[in-house]
């Protein structure tokens, strides 16, 4: 493993995961919402994109968090974080409150979450359809080894089984989870 990309929907956990693969691999870590997004929440153009996830794909080694077929295919291992949609939404809801106003970590300046939220749900609500059959579909057709993750405990499993053991503990649910 050294080229991962931890990909999934939004809210499922991808930059805390691809963080500690990245630290305890002593791997470099890229965020893609630093290249998807320009401050004030702009989009990259598809071209400009298309040229940084090049770059970082022509790299010997790295963890990348996000979604990204270009990474993808140059990836040695994928992680896939298929959490239910409502854990995504619960995890997206109690990341963004801190940062509502402000830019949270890993993101350009001027991008409040406030900002994003209809368009935050909207992708939650349509990755399972929309994404999530392309990126199996990448991996199948590419022979990509895929680490598919429907839950904590096979996900603290996975992280036990390649980092030093219980550095990663899920957090918690509330509620009816």
């Amino acid at each position: 493993m050294r080229r991962i990309l931890v990909t999934g929907n939004a809210g499922a956990g991808k930059t805390s995961v691809a963080q500690l693969l990245a630290s305890q691999r002593c791997l470099p870590y890229i965020g893609l919402d630093r290249i998807v997004w320009k401050p004030g929440w702009v989009k990259t153009s598809t071209l400009e994109r298309q040229e940084k996830e090049s770059a970082i794909a022509d790299t010997p080694t790295w963890v990348v968090d996000g979604v990204s077929l270009l990474i993808l295919g140059a990836a040695d291992t994928v992680i896939f974080l298929d959490y239910p949609r409502y854990k995504c939404f619960w995890r997206a809801i109690r990341r963004n409150i801190p940062y509502l106003f402000r830019s949270r970590p890993g993101l350009p300046e001027r991008c409040p979450e406030i900002s994003i939220v209809p368009v935050l749900f909207k992708i939650i609500w349509q990755f399972p359809k929309k994404v999530r059959p392309k990126i199996l579909s990448e991996c199948r057709n590419r022979g990509k080894r895929i680490v598919q993750i429907r839950s904590n405990r096979e996900l603290e499993r996975f992280l036990s089984s390649v980092v030093k053991a219980r550095q990663f503990k899920p957090k918690p649910l509330r509620g009816s989870i």
